[in-house]
């Protein structure tokens, strides 16, 4: 009969890989070490035990762990095959396992799968273009609990007339109700970033609004682009 490992003994072991995994910070490998942080993300997406709960960018399984723990099942995607091995190393032989399944690859090529809630810590550089293929993404999912570099969390929640007001924020707006929960500093991730960190919540609109997005997104896009001319003049000459 399999040895069953204790958490705390996960937790020891982990810690040791950590500090002796090199991170490519150039792919947005950062992970977040603070523990409180972490029970923070997972409390604030209200999970059930019968969820499926879809991770972006697991790392070495920090909030992995407390996702297994609440949910009925975690799908997490990982591009790095190492981070992949130290993943499934740390909940090997444990009760979780059975519970965690791993999808390697890009997470931006890969169709979604059904899932209820997506809790993330993401790699920055691929925000934006997740975001837009999370909320166009069927079946609905419940919401979304995800960590983005703080200027560009707050472009996602700016209203009209602020200063970072953009396309991103309008379409992000149109089709979920966006929240910032809280702002997390560099120094509560392994290696620290270059930037402050934030956390929003996403809750889709259901139903979405009657427009063809691609058309809505090709008219906004124009709007930003000429946003010291008559937009009224030009759409007219159109």
């Amino acid at each position: 009969m399999p040895k069953i490992r204790s958490r705390k003994a996960i937790s020891k072991t982990n810690e040791s890989q950590t500090h002796a995994i090199r991170f490519n910070t150039g792919v947005g490998q950062h992970v977040l070490k603070n523990p409180l942080i972490v029970t923070s993300m997972v409390d604030k997406a209200a999970l059930r035990q019968t969820d499926v709960c879809l991770e972006i960018g697991p790392g070495t399984g920090n909030m992995t762990v407390k996702l297994l723990e609440k949910v009925k099942k975690v799908i997490a995607c990982e591009v790095d095959p190492r981070m992949v091995a130290e993943l499934q190393k740390r909940v090997q032989g444990t009760p979780l396992c059975s519970k965690l399944q791993v999808v390697v690859g890009d997470v931006l090529k890969t169709d979604l799968p059904f899932f209820d809630v997506c809790v993330a810590n993401l790699p920055y550089q691929i925000s934006s273009p997740f975001v837009f293929k999370l909320l166009l993404h069927r079946p609905f999912f419940r919401c979304a609990v995800l960590m983005f570099q703080r200027e560009f969390a707050e472009r996602l929640v700016a209203k009209a007339g602020d200063k970072l007001y953009c396309r991103l924020s309008v379409n992000t707006q149109l089709l979920a109700r966006v929240d910032m929960l809280m702002k997390v500093g560099k120094n509560n991730f392994r290696p620290p970033p270059k930037v402050e960190s934030s956390v929003v919540r996403i809750e889709p609109r259901n139903p979405p609004p009657p427009i063809n997005f691609q058309e809505w997104d090709g008219l906004v896009r124009i709007c930003f682009t000429r946003k010291k001319q008559n937009i009224g003049g030009f759409l007219q000459t159109k």
